[in-house]
């Protein structure tokens, strides 16, 4: 078995979780309310919220196809640096400049924007996954035992959580400061400056000799949804995703709507910043849940929490004497509890999941594993935004709030099936374990 990894590489290793993390929230964040405000908004609407949705359902959609063929090509690369390096290397700078055209449009017209806003979408959507799938499958290579892996993943939740802070509360300070497409930059650069620092970190540790996998491209994707621990994992943690993202991107609306602020940006990023303390705190009550227990456990507690939480969020502003910021404020203190849990364990579960394959293949197929996770993930959460912005044309305005106060319930009610369809998970922790 490899050395543990030293301390440094794996700070630098989970540091790239900051600046993805600035980078995907941030986005997440404006991206819907950037080409369509709402009506009272001191912008003018870029493209109709129906299109928006539209666009960007299709485009992630389109998008999830590349996932598992990326993953499949980095597990059947070779080269002097290993499987995975290369792809990182070459694919991060381009994921950052279309991140930042996506809030740069020309000034072409509704139909020039919408183009555009497709086109940039698929370029970013593209070359994060050249980048980002082959580094996060580098995890079970480079840890190979449960407790290093969930240390790093502690790391990354961590970094994560800065990144996310940084993503969800300095966007919205940038945006008011500075515009859009400054906000776009800062992101851009954080997530290329920390990419490449985790590489740095981890490029003498990569390995270098592990066998590529030969199976075919069918038949690793047909072995690899054939895995039953897999099949239980993952709706778990797509279902969850879209609940999340559900409540994120609707995060600027209840602002407007509610608070009836001018600088929404500075209101969302005190609000966002509430959510993400309250998460870090809870972090250690759920590793030392998961070490007195087990990870699965303390991931299904998570996914609960969320689910009862989620739907509370339809009752903000109806509490008599208390101010509307203070009642907003509560409410996401209390949801950023569960995602502590969420955020902290599916890394180590899937690295668990890839060493019960190797074990019974005989071949390393992390980038597959990883490739069709997000497939699955991307196809599924691409619903997320489109059923956002139908759920908003109910209302999403100040005078008109259905809309907004029906995503917390319709998000809580997807996170309740990730975990009962997550019980049925029965894989033990360690992979020593499965070893022996």
């Amino acid at each position: 078995m490899a050395p543990a990894l030293p301390l440094r590489a794996r700070l630098l290793y989970a540091s790239s979780s900051l600046g993805t993390e600035a980078l995907s929230q941030s986005r997440g964040l404006w991206l819907v309310y950037y080409y369509a405000p709402p009506d009272d908004a001191n912008r003018p609407e870029l493209l109709p919220l129906t299109l928006v949705g539209v666009i960007l359902f299709g485009g992630r959609l389109l998008e999830s196809l590349d996932d598992a063929l990326i993953g499949w090509w980095s597990d059947r690369t070779r080269s002097r640096v290993g499987r995975r390096l290369p792809f990182v290397l070459a694919a991060t700078p381009f994921m950052a400049l279309s991140s930042v055209l996506l809030f740069a449009p020309p000034e072409a017209g509704r139909a020039g924007t919408a183009v555009w806003l497709f086109l940039t979408l698929e370029l970013y959507f593209l070359f994060a996954t050249l980048s980002g799938g082959p580094y996060e499958a580098l995890l079970p290579e480079l840890a190979r035992t449960s407790s290093e892996r969930v240390v790093i993943v502690g790391m990354r939740v961590y970094l994560g959580a800065a990144g996310a802070g940084i993503g969800l509360v300095g966007s919205g300070l940038l945006v008011d400061a500075a515009g859009f497409t400054t906000m776009a930059v800062v992101m851009a650069v954080l997530a290329l400056g920390f990419r490449y620092a985790g590489m740095a970190g981890i490029w003498r540790h990569a390995p270098r000799a592990t066998p590529p996998a030969d199976v075919p491209f069918r038949a690793a994707l047909r072995v690899t949804f054939a895995n039953r621990h897999f099949l239980r994992f993952l709706p778990s943690f797509v279902l969850f995703q879209i609940g999340f993202q559900m409540v994120l991107g609707t995060l600027p609306y209840w602002v407007k709507a509610e608070l009836g602020v001018e600088e929404e940006g500075t209101w969302v990023a005190a609000l966002t910043a509430v959510a993400i303390c309250s998460m870090i705190a809870s972090v250690p009550a759920f590793a030392l849940l998961a070490r007195r227990t087990s990870k699965r456990y303390a991931y299904g507690r998570a996914m609960l929490g969320a689910a009862l939480v989620f739907p509370l969020l339809a009752a903000a502003g109806t509490v008599p004497g208390l101010p509307d910021a203070a009642e907003l404020a509560a409410l996401l203190a209390v949801a950023g509890v569960p995602l502590a849990g969420v955020y902290l364990f599916p890394a180590a579960l899937t690295a668990d999941i890839v060493d019960e394959d190797a074990l019974r293949t005989r071949q390393r197929r992390e980038g597959m594993y990883y490739g069709a996770q997000n497939l699955v993930e991307k196809t599924a959460t691409s619903f997320a935004p489109l059923a956002l912005v139908l759920i908003l044309l109910l209302g999403r305005s100040e005078g008109d709030t259905l809309g907004i106060r029906l995503v917390g319930p319709v998000a809580g009610a997807a996170v309740l099936a990730a975990w009962l369809i997550f019980r049925r998970y029965d894989l033990e922790d360690d992979p020593a374990t499965l070893r022996a």
